[in-house]
């Protein structure tokens, strides 16, 4: 571990900390915070850089986290609070962030998942980073096996999406940039039944049966799927609302859906059923 002491917004630490925040450079990215960067330790990430204040180290957390990150990066460099400032993604930096390796993503990674029945979520054309941060964080804790964002949508790596995802970026695997044509041929070649939140439908999202393959799919805040997109799926779904409300919030819709799928899990197997078999071997 090699510990320096940067004073200018100009050093080319700083000033690459600044182009992976802005996602000008490729196979990095920033992971800002304390929570955060804690999160990160343990996991498979790979850490090339530390940055962080002085303040950082009188804290007790603080230094017991700067302790750790330094067994695990290339390097810490120690900024000043000017410096820090103009590398963070907040309002109010808290002194800390790492410069790792951008994970590997794609259907393999979902495939390695196979000691548990699929549950996965597709996010197609979702914009909003904070609400794809929170889909992940839900789709962890709600037990689901992998997360899949189609062409276009927010990077899950952006420092908005990983706050709002809060460590689960680093633990849930992930396809990012998928076709959506591509996520349907690949569930239906492992007999993954994908089903769509779609406003229009006449199923409840109670009446669908969680316990065997699935990939939800939720689309776009504003537009949701078109009719075309819902039809290609092989079910549908909706979440029944009192009027006059009629849509929610695309994070708080996910949320809704896969508690109830873990729901329907979680009393098949306390009934001692077998939850739906696991991918098949190809």
């Amino acid at each position: 571990m090699t510990e320096t002491l940067i004073t200018s917004r100009d050093n080319p630490l700083a000033r690459r900390a600044r182009a992976v925040r802005d996602r000008k450079l490729e196979g990095l990215i920033l992971i800002e915070g304390v929570r955060l960067c804690e999160e990160a330790i343990g996991t498979s990430l790979l850490i090339e850089d530390v940055l962080c204040t002085e303040r950082l180290a009188t804290d007790e957390r603080g230094a017991r986290l700067l302790e750790a990150l330094g067994n695990a990066a290339k390097r810490v460099s120690f900024i000043t609070e000017q410096v820090f400032a103009s590398i963070s993604d907040t309002r109010t930096p808290q002194g800390i962030a790492c410069l790792a390796l951008r994970p590997e993503t794609g259907p393999e990674r979902l495939a390695s998942n196979e000691e548990r029945p699929p549950l996965i979520i597709v996010m197609h054309r979702i914009n909003n980073p904070a609400n794809a941060g929170a889909i992940l964080r839900t789709a962890e804790a709600a037990g689901a096996t992998g997360a899949v964002t189609t062409a276009g949508s927010t990077d899950l790596f952006s420092p908005k999406a990983l706050r709002g995802a809060m460590g689960s970026s680093f633990r849930l695997p992930l396809w990012t940039g998928a076709e959506f044509s591509e996520v349907l041929e690949w569930c239906r070649a492992r007999e993954i039944r994908t089903v769509c939140a779609d406003v229009r439908s006449e199923r409840a999202h109670t009446e669908i049966d969680w316990t065997v393959p699935r990939a939800l799919i939720v689309g776009a805040e504003a537009s949701g799927l078109d009719a075309g997109e819902v039809s290609a799926a092989d079910e549908a779904l909706r979440i029944p609302m009192r009027p006059p409300v009629d849509s929610l919030n695309v994070s708080v819709a996910s949320a809704v859906i896969l508690y109830e799928a873990a729901r329907q899990r979680s009393e098949r197997a306390q009934q001692g059923h077998a939850i739906a078999r696991p991918f098949p071997q190809t």
